[in-house]
């Protein structure tokens, strides 16, 4: 998804106040400067103010993304406001400041709103890049660096640098493409830092995906690459986002079931391509499809997916003050799941708007990982929209054997993906391991937390 275009000179600016209101009033001056009816809406800052009382919109970083949907024309203003002094903001840890202010504006008719806003929240966890913005030396190179962020990954005429042995590395997994038959050619591009990254020429023969974790949501064709798949890994390991780029990709049309994928990765930072692994994906996942040609249920969406596993993953590496953490979530067929649950708390997302209560919109992170310590499971509905909490899951006795080690909360998973058109994900409490499960089948993400 491009963001950049929604950009300009004219609304990113060095802030002058001190505090939040005053730094709002500053970029919506700007905004109805570039847009006359934007100023003629006297609701839009106690509609921002109001939207802070009920929950904060600090990312972390100190970046903050104040939003609001107005009715206007146009799908999306963007405003930007850099204080290099910081301003004081509800929500932030340990009297951390505010230095940037991402204030968007999004027009009532605008369907992606929350995938926009998810996408903004991804990118600003990019510590590199939010200190390369709040350190840019004037306004013209602020924006020069927003754009370029928000507009993708390198351009697609950037050529790679890499080392002779790198050069050697895509001649050999070109030759044991061919030899293995393989439909795609996947480059896990974090290995390298130094450089851009770009397929060579003959890697036109193939399909050629793009995995890191550093994908700025550009357009596939910015990259020279045909897709990127956005996966955050949690370990120094070669190929350690494999299966969940994998998972992801099937789930957006990327992969097929009976692709056969060549791999190309090394150890993260390292500079150097090392391995070459081809993949079968039928045998990969021959267990977890059963006899489907997709594993994700009909009325999940992949974006939904995406964000729990990323969710999930989280919850893994960080715990909760510092605690590992356990739980469960359960995504789709949601009129059967809650037909085998029942609360053992108060559903604490009672009442709420779908949209304030969807774990697509970035701001439910938190949330979300505050009530992941109570027993029982998440149930999620396909869109996103999250149900209940706490929700004990007494689905009909699961007879299949669990591997060593999977207890109670894995039972109950394996179960509820059985006797429902679910899928379940699973944080273990004991080693962080994370797992998901289909029809009863266990797909383990992430052995182990990352540990350095």
């Amino acid at each position: 998804m491009r963001l950049d275009r929604y950009f300009s000179r004219k609304r990113v600016l060095d802030l002058e106040s001190d505090n939040l209101e005053g730094c709002l009033k500053e970029l919506l001056k700007a905004s109805s400067e570039s847009f006359k009816d934007l100023s003629r809406k006297k609701s839009l800052l106690p509609g921002l103010l109001e939207r802070e009382n009920t929950m904060t919109t600090y990312l972390g970083h100190g970046v903050a993304l104040p939003h609001l949907r107005v009715k206007m024309g146009r799908r999306y203003v963007f405003a930007v406001g850099r204080s290099k002094q910081g301003i004081q903001y509800e929500g932030t840890k340990k009297g951390e400041k505010v230095h940037l202010i991402l204030l968007m504006l999004a027009g009532d008719t605008a369907k992606n709103y929350l995938n926009v806003l998810a996408t903004v929240a991804r990118l600003v966890k990019d510590k590199g890049f939010i200190d390369s913005l709040i350190e840019a030396p004037d306004e013209g190179a602020l924006c020069d660096r927003l754009i370029a962020g928000f507009g993708g990954l390198q351009s697609a005429g950037a050529k790679q640098q890499g080392s002779s042995i790198n050069k050697l590395m895509f001649t050999q997994a070109m030759r044991i493409a061919k030899g293995a038959g393989c439909h795609t050619i996947a480059v896990f591009g974090d290995t390298v830092v130094s450089s851009p990254i770009a397929p060579p020429e003959g890697f036109t023969e193939f399909k050629t995906v793009l995995v890191t974790r550093r994908a700025k949501e550009g357009e596939a064709e910015n990259t020279g690459f045909d897709d990127v798949i956005q996966v955050r890994s949690f370990s120094k390991g070669r190929l350690a986002q494999a299966r969940s780029a994998f998972l992801v990709g099937m789930t957006r049309g990327i992969f097929d079931v009976n692709d056969k994928i060549c791999c190309i990765g090394g150890i993260p930072s390292s500079d150097q391509f090392d391995s070459v692994v081809v993949i079968d994906m039928r045998n990969e996942f021959r267990a977890l499809l059963a006899d489907q040609e997709s594993f994700l249920p009909s009325d999940v969406s992949p974006e939904v997916l995406e964000r729990v596993i990323g969710i999930a993953m989280e919850l893994s590496v960080e715990g909760r003050e510092g605690r590992p953490v356990g739980t469960l979530f359960v995504l789709g067929d949601t009129k059967m799941v809650e037909s085998m649950t029942k609360p053992l708390v108060l559903n604490p997302f009672h009442g709420y708007k779908d949209e304030d209560r969807n774990v697509l919109n970035p701001f439910m992170d938190e949330t979300v990982k505050e009530f992941s310590g109570l027993d029982g499971a998440f149930v999620i509905r396909g869109d996103g929209v999250l149900m209940t909490a706490g929700s004990l899951i007494h689905a009909p006795d699961y007879l299949h054997s669990l591997p060593s080690g999977f207890g109670s909360r894995h039972a109950a998973a394996a179960a509820i993906s059985v006797a429902a058109e679910c899928l379940s994900i699973v944080v273990s409490s004991s080693n962080g391991q994370v797992t998901v499960f289909r029809n009863g089948i266990a797909l383990p993400l992430m052995e182990k937390p990352f540990d350095g």
